[in-house]
């Protein structure tokens, strides 16, 4: 079956008879809440408060449901009139706002506790429009939600990464925003109940839960900036010696003219930087 997002633009896929759909279909309704409260687990919140948390593609209001039933209170961004509209008809208790996250969370900063967002973070990796850049459109949505987060807050993002290079797209926009984190992957061992959840964190970097699995620990990959530096311990980094002498010599064999190595060789020179 073809994704949604290769279908049409999310503000033209998810019309009125898609918006329905959402609160008509009880599978549907049971798994956006089963994530739903698996996403307010991974935001490891305080007990025994109410915290104020923004739900990024809210659609229908399905996940903002489960977070006043968690007695947190919460605002919804989302792209399609369509689902907001049935939101409203639901009367949820959270504020609604028609955004484009691909334009960024226009909040000011520190506004929020944590933030979640169910299925809809894949939906950026695509251009929809001729003017629409993924790798601009990731980075405005990370960098702005890392604005409006405060300093000891969360998000949990679920999506459905269509290969290996879309989830390091997410992730590298992600970390380049300013956050820590990475993917926990639950139940891996599973093709229909395996989800991917993107665990950011703002205050610095903490180990991340394993995921859930029926047989022993799912998967949790971890992407911060840290660990980025750990794997490339035993490999020359870009622009030292070793790395330019490497370089040359793979063009050697390639037969190309390559400037004879000299005591210069990868010194930093006088008045370049």
């Amino acid at each position: 079956m073809s994704r949604p997002e290769h279908l049409a633009p999310p503000e033209i896929f998810y019309n009125e008879v898609e918006a329905k759909k959402y609160t008509q279909n009880s599978r549907i309704m049971e798994i956006q809440e089963q994530m739903s409260e698996r996403a307010i687990e991974l935001l490891v919140l305080p007990e025994d408060s109410s915290h104020f948390i923004l739900d990024i593609g809210c659609g229908s209001g399905l996940s903002g449901s489960v977070l006043e039933a968690n007695g947190h209170f919460w605002v919804g961004m989302d792209i399609s009139t369509a689902m907001l509209d049935v939101a409203v008809e639901r009367e949820v208790d959270g504020d609604l706002i028609l955004v484009d996250m691909g334009q960024g969370c226009p909040f000011k900063a520190g506004a929020f506790d944590g933030a979640i967002s169910i299925s809809a973070l894949q939906w950026l990796c695509n251009a929809d429009k001729s003017h629409h850049r993924p790798v601009q459109r990731l980075y405005k949505f990370f960098s702005s939600l890392y604005a409006c987060l405060s300093r000891s807050a969360r998000a949990v993002l679920q999506f459905y990464p269509e290969n290996g290079e879309q989830m390091e797209l997410v992730t590298t926009q992600a970390m380049k925003a300013g956050f820590y984190g990475g993917v926990v992957v639950d139940f891996p061992n599973s093709t229909k109940a395996k989800k991917y959840f993107l665990v950011l964190m703002t205050g610095g970097s903490v180990p991340l839960p394993a995921g859930l699995g029926s047989e022993g620990a799912g998967e949790a990959v971890n992407y911060t900036k840290r660990d980025k530096v750990k794997n490339q311990k035993g490999k020359p980094l870009k622009s030292v010696k070793n790395w330019i002498k490497e370089k040359k010599e793979r063009r050697r064999r390639q037969g190309r003219d390559v400037r004879a190595d000299s005591k210069y060789t990868g010194r930093k020179r006088c008045g370049r930087f």
